[in-house]
Parts: structure tokens; C-alpha cells; sequence
């Protein structure tokens, strides 16, 4: 029955795609047929070997080896990617060992929404993504290779590496993650401290403290946000490795995985990203984000993916999954582990099986690992210094944070798409206490975080209300997530008051206990019913039966004008550098793609 409805929903996809998505094969064949190292005149080959070393540049010059692309996200200042540094040199390693070579063709930028978080640089996050993409095109325009590495874990960092890798479809290509951090204290512990921080309980040295033992080493941070959903969805793809997400940095296993990845494109026949990445990879990336409770992000990023290989979904496609995938993973902000207890659980390779056997995902789908979706429930161990792939485990280690699909947390995914007279919207309640999930109160409209936090602290909000917060689209400011929001919102729930929250911005992946309607399409500046909410208007949000409206006369509500944005301040933290990307920007339910014409 479970496989009827996948079938179903996938058969959609594939005939609401079928220009597209042919179009776009016939562009990659074309590509394919007329590029080619060999082709290029001798002018640009030099340019191109110049700096190999000569016992290199001999046998390369020779066209006969493969040489390969490393384009990475690589810095020293985010925890997730510092560990980035030494993979290209242990990559070029293994290849020569294989009479193959590899140059490093690019980095690519990375921010960190952790560190932005509330501040004007988080308007530059949304359509860094784009930035992303546009670098690893430039990295590519070489036309010198037969094959890619892309390293990168973070937020915007993966969708945007492989939307630009899409671009050059033609080449193999394989996907590399660093992993995450080690755990430090739990999340209770640090959501406890911000919110004792927000009531004044506590200084703000105490607040570092807690947050400086959470975050305290290279990897990525360990709640399940969008990075670790990242990681999550490109094993779901069969992009990575098999169960190579959440291994550790610099440990033996990670090196070992990192070699493992030069070794396997070289001697097995990875097919061109363009004819691996299909409907049905789409598709069960859209599954694993349900089952694991993933960040909402990818309601907009995994959209934008799938476009760029000529694949149209929409939020239906994630509303019908949800509503057949049971939640079977329960980590922060949708339980109490992190993503290490989870791994340590069972992990992907757990859910994967467990989800296979249930028919809940197509297990015959092209991975780098050849076309079968069951590799990905086998783990990778380090025996006498070579990777050996066993079985994972058949049963969870810990059911409180990991379950099969006879015992699930939830008979969904948890993520809803919600509608009516103010248009649509995300809402994530897989972590939402069902006696919040319809929310009836009167609309408060604010025009920034700013104000809202300090309605809070003149002890303005000890009421029952559902927050509005418009003109946060990627059209108004780059779509910022509003984090911010978070701990006052829920230190409100938790003194007994009826909140939630209804914007055209977008939430943290770790967004969590507060019903948040999120992503609101049309958005503001162009005219979308959010911008007509007035403070007193009776809302309800009904996460349950995915309805949102204001409880107006139909007749008023549509006499009812949109407000305007006024004082638009799009300079300053390098904002004004974006304006091209925010004024051609698709909506949101479109993947909030800035780059306009065939992406539209």
C-alpha cells in the first residue's frame, strides 16, 4: 500500500516535469558530447597545467589519466568546515595511487546562520546559497575534468555546491561531509540557559559559558538542524558514501572514509550526476526528511535542487509524504538527543532499512554506489586499515530516540503545509505538544525582531496572540530566519499563554515547541494577505487540519488593501551587493532561486 501512494506521488513529479526534465538531459548529453579536455587548444591546456608539478604535468598533458575537480567550502573559522583543509591533499594521494589526479578547482564561501543569527548578515544567508552555486560553476568553466569532489556540510553550503554541480550534470560526481562535533553539554542544558538568559536569570557571562560548551570543536553543530539534514538527504540521494554523514572529524574512520571517496570514483563507474540524480532521489530525499524530523529549509532548498536537474515539486509533494512517512527518529529540537546518540542508535543505516522494508522509499534508484538503495543501510568499519561495509543494525539501541516503523513517534513526518485567506505556509509540529497545535487568539503585527523583543521586555506580550511578522520574503530582505523569536515565544507558551507565530520568513532548522507558520507565500511585497493582517484580527492556525485564517467577512477581508513596506533599508553588512538576487527572486514554494528564466 505504502509503495502505491510513493509510486503515485513520484508519477506526478515525473509527468509535471517532463519538459524540464528532458530539456535539461538534452542540455548535459549535448555538453557531454562536445567538451572535452582533449579538445581544448594547447594555449589552454598550458594555462591549465601550469602549476602541477612536472613528474605530474607529463602524464597528465597526455590526456590518457583522469583528473578530477575539488571545489570545497573549506575555512577556518566555522567549526563545520575547518576539518575541510586536509581532505583535497588526501584525496589528490589516493588518486595518484590510481594513476589519477585531481586540482583544486575552487572554494566556495560559507556562512554560518549560527553566528549571523539576528543580525543584518543573516539577510545575506538565504541567496548565499546562489553565491554558492555561481562559485562552483566558476570552479568547473575549465572544462580540464572527467569528474568532481564537493566538500561541504553546512546550511546553504550543500544545496548550493549541488545546484551548481547540476551545471556541469555531465560529470560524476560525489559529495564528501566532515561530520559532526563531539557532544558537548546536552540541549536541554543550553536551551535551558538561553531561556534563563531571556527571563534575566542569569548574565550574559554565564550564557557563554553554556554556549562555548556546546559549541567547543571542529564538526558541525550536533542538533539536527538543516547541516545535519544536509548530510541526511545527500545519503537519501546516494550522493555520499553509505553511513558516512555523521562520522566524527579527525578521526581514523573519517581519513579512511575521505580515501575511501577517491578510490570508489576511480575504480567503480559513477554515473554523471545528470542521469543519477532522478525523480525518485527527489523523492526519497523528501522521505528522509519526513522520517528524521529534518529542518523545514529544505521545504525551499531541496525545491531549488530539484529545478536545477529540470524536476518541478511543490509543497503538495511534501504535504502527500509527510502524510504517509512516520517520524521514527526523535533528536533536538524534535527530542532530547543529539546527532551522535543518534547515530550511535542505528543511525541512517537503520532508518533506511526500516523504511525499505515498508516500501516507503524507491530502492531501486541510481547512487554513486550503483543502483540499488539497500548499500545505504550497511556502515563502514576500519578493519586492518581498509573500509569494510557490514549490515547495520536490526534493532534501534535506543528507543527514545530511534524507532521502527511498527512503533514510530508519529504516524507523520510532522511537516504540514497549511492554507487559506492568507495564503500558504510551512509548519514543523513534529516537536510541538499537541495541545498547542490549534492556536485561536488575535494577531499582533511587527515589523522586525527588534520590536517584538522589545514589546517583550516592557512586559507588553503576557497574553494570548499570534505574532505576524511580513516583509521578511526573499524579495523584502533576503528571507532571514528569525531565531530570535524563539525563546521569548516559548517562555510565553510555558507561562500558560496561547502563541504562535505567522511570517513570510523563515525559521531556524532547530525552530521547535512554538506552532510557527512559516515561508508564507504570496509574500508580502508582492502583495500577499499577510501584509493585510491588522493587530487585533482574530487568526486561527490549525496545524492539525492545515488551515490558516483570519476569522474576517469574506467580503471585507478581499475590500481590504495590502500595506506597503516602507523605509526599505537595504544597505549595510554588504546587503546592497544583493540587490539583483532579491529583486528577481522566485517565491519561496519555487525554491527562492535568484537566478531567474529557466529557474523561475
Amino acid at each position: 500500500m505504502a509503495q502505491k501512494k510513493l509510486l503515485k506521488i513520484t508519477e506526478k513529479i515525473v509527468n509535471r516535469s517532463k519538459k524540464t526534465r528532458q530539456a535539461y538531459l538534452e542540455r548535459m548529453q549535448n555538453y557531454e558530447k562536445k567538451i572535452h579536455r582533449k579538445d581544448l587548444a594547447c594555449a589552454n591546456l598550458a594555462h591549465a597545467y601550469a602549476s602541477i608539478p612536472s613528474h605530474i604535468k607529463d602524464k597528465i598533458k597526455e590526456n590518457k589519466e583522469l583528473n578530477f575537480a575539488i571545489v570545497s567550502a573549506y575555512n577556518d573559522m566555522l567549526s563545520a568546515h575547518q576539518p575541510l583543509k586536509f581532505f583535497p591533499d588526501i584525496i589528490k594521494k589516493e588518486l595518484l595511487t590510481h594513476r589519477a589526479y585531481a586540482q583544486f578547482a575552487g572554494g566556495v564561501p560559507a556562512m554560518c546562520d549560527g553566528i549571523t543569527q539576528g543580525y543584518e548578515g543573516m539577510e545575506l544567508s538565504l541567496f548565499s546559497r546562489d553565491v554558492i552555486a555561481m562559485s562552483t560553476a566558476i570552479a568547473l568553466s575549465h572544462n580540464v575534468f572527467d569528474g568532481a569532489f564537493y566538500l561541504g556540510v553546512c546550511d546553504k553550503i550543500v544545496p548550493g555546491l549541488l545546484i551548481g554541480a547540476l551545471s556541469f550534470g555531465y560529470l560524476p560526481s560525489i559529495f564528501i561531509p566532515s561530520g559532526p562535533m563531539t557532544s558537548g553539554i546536552s540541549n536541554d542544558e543550553k536551551s535551558k540557559a538561553r531561556q534563563l538568559f531571556a527571563e534575566g536569570k542569569i548574565s550574559r557571562d554565564q550564557l557563554l559559558e553554556s554556549e562555548m560548551k556546546s559549541y567547543h570543536d571542529v564538526g558541525t553543530c550536533t542538533f539536527y538542524g538543516t547541516a545535519n539534514s544536509n548530510q541526511m538527504m545527500m545519503e537519501f540521494m546516494g550522493l555520499h558514501l553509505p553511513n558516512s554523514a555523521f562520522v566524527n572529524p579527525n578521526t581514523p574512520l573519517r581519513e579512511a572514509l575521505v580515501k575511501q571517496a577517491a578510490k570508489h570514483m576511480v575504480t567503480n563507474e559513477v554515473k554523471p550526476l545528470a542521469k543519477l540524480l532522478s525523480e525518485k532521489n527527489i523523492v526519497n530525499a523528501i522521505v528522509g526528511l519526513m522520517a528524521t524530523g529534518g529542518s523545514t529549509n529544505h521545504t525551499i532548498h531541496l525545491v531549488a535542487i530539484a529545478r536545477a536537474a529540470g524536476i518541478i515539486i511543490n509543497w503538495d509533494d511534501f504535504d502527500a509524504i509527510s502524510n504517509m512517512t512516520p517520524l521514527l527518529a526523535r533528536v533536538y529540537p524534535n527530542g532530547k538527543a543529539d546527532v551522535n546518540q543518534f547515530q550511535a542508535a542505528g543511525g541512517l543505516g537503520f532508518v533506511i532499512k526500516e523504511l525499505l522494508k515498508e516500501g516507503l522509499l524507491h530502492e531501486d534508484v541510481d547512487t554513486i554506489m550503483g543502483k540499488n538503495m539497500h548499500t545505504y543501510t550497511k556502515e563502514p568499519y576500519l578493519i586492518n586499515g581498509a573500509i569494510i561495509y557490514q549490515e547495520s543494525v536490526n534493532t534501534s539501541k535506543d528507543e527514545n530516540i530511534l524507532r521502527p516503523v511498527e512503533n514510530p513517534f508519529s504516524k507523520d513526518g510532522g511537516v504540514k503545509i497549511l492554507n487559506g485567506n492568507i495564503g500558504r505556509a510551512v509548519i514543523k509540529i513534529s516537536s510541538v505538544k499537541e495541545e498547542h497545535q490549534i492556536i485561536k487568539a488575535p494577531a499582533l503585527v511587527f515589523h522586525s525582531q527588534q520590536e517584538f523583543l522589545e514589546s517583550f521586555h516592557k512586559k507588553q506580550l503576557q497574553r494570548d496572540f499570534i505574532a505576524v511578522l511580513p516583509f521578511q520574503g526573499p524579495r523584502s530582505n533576503g528571507m532571514p530566519e528569525l531565531h530570535k523569536l524563539t525563546p521569548i515565544l516559548g517562555i510565553l507558551q510555558d507561562q500558560g499563554f496561547k502563541v504562535a507565530l505567522i511570517t513570510d520568513g523563515r525559521m531556524s532548522g532547530a525552530s521547535g515547541k512554538v506552532p510557527a507558520a512559516i515561508h508564507m507565500s504570496p509574500e508580502a511585497l508582492l502583495g500577499g494577505n499577510i501584509s493585510k493582517i491588522k493587530n487585533g484580527d482574530e487568526i486561527i492556525l490549525d496545524a492539525r487540519n492545515g488551515k490558516l485564517e483570519v476569522l474576517i467577512d469574506e467580503k471585507k477581508w478581499m475590500q481590504r488593501k495590502p500595506k506597503k513596506l516602507k523605509n526599505i533599508k537595504n544597505f549595510g553588512c554588504g546587503k546592497e551587493l544583493f540587490s539583483g538576487f532579491r529583486t528577481q527572486s522566485s517565491s519561496a514554494e519555487t525554491g527562492a532561486m535568484s537566478f531567474g528564466g529557466y529557474f523561475a
